[in-house]
């Protein structure tokens, strides 16, 4: 099995990685297709201002690259 791959969805590509017996799928990239925002990475930000707030996430993560998806 590839570890590291594209999967493409609605002819977009999302990059996925195989790690401790999970996928974990660009979260960008899901934001691209899902929304089809041509900020994506902007995009994302704002959501996680909104939404992740109460969380208080680290001020140094600037970004986070790949996320788990529950299938």
């Amino acid at each position: 099995m590839e570890k590291d791959r594209l999967v493409v969805f609605q002819d977009k590509k999302i990059r996925r990685i195989w790690h401790n017996e999970e996928w974990y799928f660009s979260v960008v990239d899901v934001v691209a297709v899902l929304t089809e925002s041509p900020t994506p990475r902007q995009y994302w930000g704002k959501v996680k201002e909104r939404e992740f707030k109460a969380l208080q996430l680290s001020p140094i993560w600037v970004q986070l690259k790949y996320g788990r998806i529950e299938i």
